[in-house]
This record gives structure tokens, C-alpha cells and sequence, in this order.
């Protein structure tokens, strides 16, 4: 396997926020994120939380403007208020049964 290289396709930025926000509304992503990786996975809300706080601290060590960063922190409280929306179904569910 030396030698070999892998094509690796990046989301940038704006596509990864267009993800997370489709996301936190309720959308299916997969469709977005099949178009650009060409692949059939989805998101968790945990590693789309993950990747939001490596995109803040990215952003805080380059000194992006406040504003950004501001948008970006109100994407990771969504993203944990989604966590907790479904944990909290979950166990509903599991009492019910």
C-alpha cells in the first residue's frame, strides 16, 4: 500500500456550515455530503459537534472576526440542543417499552 495515494475530498467551510444548519433543522444532509465526498454517510450530531469546536479553535488562533466566531458558537449550542432533543426521545422511547 506504500505508494499509494487516496483521493480525498474536503468539504470547505461554507459547505460544512450549509451541512450542519440542514442538519439542525431537522434535513437530511446525506444527499449534500454524498455529492461532494461520494459516499454514503451521514453526520452524527456528535462528530458534526466535534468538528465545529476544531473549526472554532482554528478560528480563534487566526483571528477571524468576532462574528464568525459568534455564528459558529450558535451552530455547536444548535447542534447540542439537537443531542439532547434526541437523547431525550430516546428515552421516552425506552420507558414506553
Amino acid at each position: 500500500m506504500s505508494g499509494v495515494k487516496r483521493k480525498r475530498n474536503i468539504l470547505n467551510v461554507k459547505q460544512k456550515l450549509e451541512i450542519l444548519q440542514k442538519l439542525d433543522n431537522g434535513e437530511s444532509a446525506s444527499t449534500d455530503a454524498e455529492d461532494v465526498l461520494n459516499g454514503g454517510n451521514t453526520i452524527s450530531h456528535s462528530a458534526a459537534l466535534q468538528c465545529m469546536e476544531a473549526l472554532l479553535d482554528y478560528m480563534g488562533q487566526r483571528g477571524f472576526d468576532y462574528g464568525d466566531i459568534t455564528a459558529v458558537r450558535k451552530i455547536c449550542v444548535d447542534i447540542r440542543q439537537g443531542m439532547n432533543k434526541q437523547q431525550k426521545q430516546r428515552r421516552i422511547k425506552d420507558f414506553k417499552q
